[in-house]
């Protein structure tokens, strides 16, 4: 969010230097990452005004202009095509720095000879000056400019780039961060209510308004607007929103956008001879219902998304982009303004899922008032009859279907002392509340009773109260204080213990750990025949990342063969995470599970010359270590899995239960993952069901006799276990 300096000065006096004012906005919890200035390069450019325009003698296309600049004429040729006499223009003189219109590059102007006359400065377009990138003619400055004083006295202007937190998206508009300079610096805020004359018959008889769903608008409002003139908007309008980042359009979508940037409430204009049967309908699309937008994109709708219809078509995506089929143009005579609150959750759905964001959206998302869509909409239609003329219809349309009372908060004056460990007095905290715009009302000596302001969203509780107290307070303010009591002894939480020592035990035996996405595409998990039907996530970013993951081999094994491209040597890697498990008519199951894999050179570089590839009983060898260290005695039974080599594949099994699975990995699946053919070991194990068998283990001293070994030979056919032998002795 960008903010001019010189807008906000319309609502609150500045009493700070820039830096000053900066520190204290970070420091109150909405970050300035920086500071723009416009005007700071304009060394040698002022205000001149046109007094002659002559045919230039040896060029058809160009003029000899004589510029008037208070205290001397300056004569020089121009290419213009809006060049007249009578304006007021920003005028270069030779040393000034400009960009060049064509390259973009930065350059000093010099005296030049243009077609065998020399011209000595220059009247100068937007781009050149670096306001915008409007290049097709000459900047034009209002009447009332005066003349010959430098252009940055009167389009100077200072731009904090804010990083608004998505808690407080009142501060998404210059009325919200007016409020908070206000409660920080102590000056009174100067904010009028909006004003227009209304003529000719009341709305209602022209235009109706119908929410066929009240969950998804909340609020929806409308002026019509009759006679008006589409045209560029005036100069300082255009000045604050190219400051704040918005291109201007035209007089009508730039007022729009203003508002917008101003209350922080998104509005659209319709051009109303494009309203079908002047009705409007807020509902679902229909399926298979599409929509142009502004953008010129046809957008498939589906039966989730919110729409602005007429009595035919839709003409908007709510609360996300204008149709283009209702579109403000230059022939457009009559306005139908919307100003409107929808839920939050819906409009970024469908900006997802449409991929098309936009600074509505945005503010949408976050969560805005029903409140403030009435004074928004009347500033709006205020600052159209001032620009583009036209008369406003008598009313408006106010549709509310979810209006809800606001119930006070009774805040004890002793939350302060109990939060932030330092006392305030009744009137210190009325004082700082009613400066943010709560209406404070003491019921006590100890209890304030607190309404909060419609636009602030996030207050629901004493808790946000003092919040609010710490920051304009200070943090830096609140002493730093020892604790008075002993701080109760922790329990640490078995499962994360245990995770941190797995995670320990297998850096020791040479793995790597790693962290892969929660999220696989379809075809990824196919390729390990996991479950036919994984959960799909509603707004996935990309198809790579659309359906939860059931294992976290995919993303492990894809890793590998990714590394195998990149390393010679032995890979060990290994992850512990969650996987979902769908589930009939419920939410899915989550595991937490830990896999490894081995592959490569079991020694890399040896003077024997012996490099013999990893392979299963490495793998069983670290499950054993693993295992065997957290005192957990497991068993190896033979098995088959899928993902696993028929006859190189064992479930790992704990007092009878299988806790994990170990093999080689098949030869078709490692084709599947373009994995060198090599044995590739990995190993499954289920944390949770392996956490009730960890033991600490017992100390036992070392015994003071002498070892005594003795060999046995038991001989038995080649096709028993040797687990069975094991366990017979």
């Amino acid at each position: 969010m960008k903010v001019s300096l010189n807008w906000l000065r319309d609502y609150v006096d500045i009493t700070l230097p820039l830096k000053d004012l900066a520190h204290k906005l970070t420091m109150s919890g909405t970050e300035v990452k920086g500071t723009e200035f416009t005007g700071q390069a304009w060394d040698n450019i002022v205000v001149g005004e046109i007094v002659a325009v002559e045919p230039h003698p040896n060029a058809d296309r160009l003029k000899l202009v004589t510029v008037d600049l208070g205290v001397e004429q300056s004569k020089v040729v121009c290419g213009a095509p809006n060049v007249r006499a009578g304006d007021k223009v920003p005028f270069a003189r030779v040393g000034a720095q400009l960009i060049d219109g064509h390259t973009g590059e930065l350059v000093r102007l010099k005296p030049v000879k243009i077609r065998g006359i020399i011209s000595e400065g220059m009247a100068c377009s937007e781009k050149e000056l670096g306001i915008s990138d409007r290049h097709e003619g000459l900047m034009v400055l209002p009447p009332e400019v005066p003349l010959g004083i430098p252009l940055a006295n009167y389009l100077g202007d200072a731009v904090l780039d804010l990083d608004v937190t998505p808690n407080r998206p009142d501060c998404l508009s210059v009325i919200g961060i007016a409020r908070e300079v206000s409660a920080l610096t102590k000056q009174e805020m100067h904010l009028s209510p909006p004003y227009y004359q209304e003529e000719g018959p009341g709305i209602e008889q022209l235009v109706s308004v119908e929410i066929a769903d009240a969950d998804l608008c909340r609020r929806y409002c409308a002026s019509l607007i009759e006679g008006v003139k589409v045209a560029p908007s005036p100069p300082w309008m255009q000045q604050r929103l190219n400051a704040c980042g918005m291109r201007p359009i035209n007089n009508i979508v730039d007022v729009t956008n203003y508002v917008m940037l101003e209350y922080g409430q998104p509005l659209h204009a319709f051009d109303f001879r494009q309203i079908r049967g002047g009705k409007i309908i807020v509902r679902r699309a229909s399926e298979g219902e599409s929509i142009t937008s502004l953008d010129g994109v046809e957008r498939i709708l589906d039966p989730d998304m919110l729409v602005i219809a007429d009595g035919q078509l839709p003409v908007a995506i709510a609360g996300v982009m204008g149709g283009a089929d209702s579109e403000v143009i230059a022939p457009t005579t009559s306005i139908l303004l919307e100003s409107a609150n929808f839920n939050p959750v819906s409009i970024r759905r469908t900006s997802t899922n449409l991929k098309l964001r936009s600074e509505s959206s945005l503010r949408f998302e976050r969560g805005i008032s029903p409140e403030l869509t009435l004074p928004a909409l009347k500033r709006a239609t205020q600052l159209l009859l001032e620009l583009a003329g036209g008369k406003a219809a008598k009313g408006v349309i106010d549709v509310y279907p979810g209006r809800r009372e606001v119930k006070p908060i009774i805040f004890h004056t002793s939350w302060v002392k109990r939060l932030l460990g330092i006392e305030l007095k009744r009137e210190q905290i009325v004082e700082i509340l009613t400066s943010l715009g709560f209406e404070c009302r003491p019921t006590n000596s100890m209890e304030i009773e607190v309404t909060v302001p419609y636009w602030r969203m996030d207050v629901n509780g004493a808790a946000d109260l003092v919040e609010e107290l710490a920051r304009i307070i200070g943090y830096d303010y609140i002493p730093t204080t020892m604790l008075s009591s002993q701080l109760p002894r922790q329990q640490a939480d078995p499962l994360i213990s245990f995770r941190e020592k797995l995670r320990d035990l297998l850096v020791g035996c040479g793995f790597q750990e790693i962290i892969t996405y929660s999220l696989a595409s379809r075809e990824r998990l196919a390729k390990i025949s996991l479950p036919e039907h994984p959960i799909r996530v509603a707004n996935p970013l990309t198809t790579e990342q659309e359906y939860l993951r059931t294992s976290l081999c995919p993303n492990l094994l894809a890793l590998l063969s990714s590394n195998q491209r990149h390393e010679e040597g032995g890979i060990r890697l290994f992850e512990i995470g969650k996987v979902y498990l769908p589930r009939e008519k419920d939410l899915p199951e989550e595991r937490r599970t830990l896999v490894g894999v081995l592959s490569g050179p079991r020694i890399e570089h040896s003077w024997l010359g012996e490099k013999g590839r990893l392979d299963f009983f490495d793998a069983k060898g670290v499950i054993e270590t693993l295992l065997g260290r957290v005192g957990i005695e497991a068993d190896f039974e033979a098995g088959r899995e899928e993902t696993l080599h028929p006859g190189r594949a064992a479930k790992i099994v704990v007092d009878h239960n299988v806790v994990g699975i170990i093999g080689e990995l098949h030869p078709e699946v490692a084709e599947r993952f373009d994995l060198l053919p090599q044995p590739v070991a990995l190993f499954e194990l289920e944390i949770e069901k392996l956490l009730p068998y960890v033991s600490p283990g017992e100390y036992r001293p070392l015994s003071r006799l002498p070892e005594s070994v003795r060999d046995i030979a038991v001989v038995v056919d080649a096709e028993v276990p040797a687990k069975k032998v094991q366990d017979f002795i």
